[in-house]
């Protein structure tokens, strides 16, 4: 019975260190949320740019130089 015992043991840290050196590093090679750029909504258009490439005019922003001379899109999206 003790020799069942032993080798069971020895077969469950076996499992468990496989499986702890096996198991990938978290957060190695995922950028994190704090490094992305924060993102702005164009007010024509809608889409979604980083912060750094748009256009701002009053409190809007704007995706392009066109966009920007157009104004606010319509309020139906």
């Amino acid at each position: 019975m003790l020799r069942l015992l032993f080798w069971i043991a020895l077969i469950a840290a076996a499992v468990w260190l496989w499986r702890k050196f096996k198991a990938p590093v978290s957060g190695a090679n995922t950028p994190r949320e704090q490094d992305a750029p924060p993102m702005v909504r164009c007010a024509h258009c809608g889409v979604h740019l980083p912060r750094d490439r748009a256009l701002k005019l009053e409190q809007q922003w704007y995706c392009s130089q066109a966009h920007l001379e157009q104004g606010p899109g319509s309020s139906d999206r």
